[in-house]
């Protein structure tokens, strides 16, 4: 029998036969084993999956008392909650509220730079270099940088985004209870568009990061639990993060989010997770 590294990492191997040229693919677990498939200190672009890593640092702001869930935020009757969770109204690019609040899910990168604005003017520092104190340096993603809008600007490593997987994990930057409503759902009931996916009819976010719940189709494997949380990116990157089975994992490539991910993905995350949960090896 394999050793429980080498059943995982077999399936990681997959990825070799997916139509890019550069992927880096990697599981961390609550135990702290980490393994990876490619090159984990190459940079490339993060895309969307820069919303969950300014989002934690937009958390801690609100642990910090800087500003406040529930304060108002955006278009009149909105919130930061509203904003964090895709619920504000406001349009996927700049512009003013296409819908009421709290009326329909509209994914919008134009929330999280209002949100940005805000955390820069209650914190008296840029955005970039807030996520870089707050987040980046305490979890050591050096590697990770971002130059541009907190929706979609950053670039890093799979080693970095692997640290922040293992932190989600486990939190340590981020006390209860906001370290546990992060990943549940806000405003539940609200149906709308997940990118690539299709409507939905119930479209679960937590704050700022897509809850699993059931979504379909979806990104994650069909058998992944409702709770599994996480975020894609346009760059063709994703992370997931399972805490009832204590592991976590990341991807980055090199070619933008069409097709052939909505193809392989989800097919490729239910290998993975089932492999991870197999008591076989070693997992929860």
């Amino acid at each position: 029998m394999s050793a429980p590294s080498d059943r995982i990492r077999t399936v990681l191997d997959e990825t070799a036969a997916w139509p890019v040229d550069a992927v880096s693919v990697g599981v961390v677990t609550m135990e702290g084993a980490t393994i990876t498939v490619g090159e984990p200190d190459r940079v490339q672009r993060l895309a969307s999956v820069t919303k969950p890593l300014f989002a934690y640092s937009v958390l801690i702001a609100v642990q910090d008392g800087l500003l406040h869930l529930d304060e108002p935020a955006g278009p009149d009757g909105s919130t930061v909650r509203h904003l964090l969770a895709h619920a504000s109204g406001l349009p996927p690019e700049e512009g003013g509220p296409t819908s009421r609040v709290g009326v329909r899910r509209v994914y919008s990168n134009h929330a999280f730079e209002v949100l940005g604005d805000l955390v820069a003017d209650r914190s008296g520092t840029t955005v970039a270099d807030h996520l870089d104190v707050e987040v980046l340096q305490p979890l050591g993603m050096d590697a990770t940088t971002l130059a541009g809008s907190p929706a979609h600007a950053a670039t890093g490593t799979l080693a970095d985004l692997l640290a922040f997987a293992r932190e989600l994990l486990s939190p340590t930057l981020l006390d209860d209870p906001l370290a546990t409503d992060l990943a549940t759902v806000q405003f539940p009931g609200l149906g709308g568009v997940l990118p690539g996916y299709g409507r939905q009819a119930d479209n679960t976010w937590g704050l700022g990061f897509e809850i699993r719940d059931g979504k379909d189709p979806h990104w994650t494997g069909p058998s992944q639990p409702p709770t599994t949380f996480g975020h894609f990116g346009q760059s063709g990157t994703f992370l997931w993060v399972d805490r009832d089975a204590g592991a976590a994992a990341a991807c980055l490539c090199d070619r933008d989010f069409d097709s052939w991910a909505a193809e392989v993905w989800a097919p490729f995350n239910e290998r993975l997770w089932t492999t991870i949960t197999d008591p076989r090896t070693g997992g929860s």
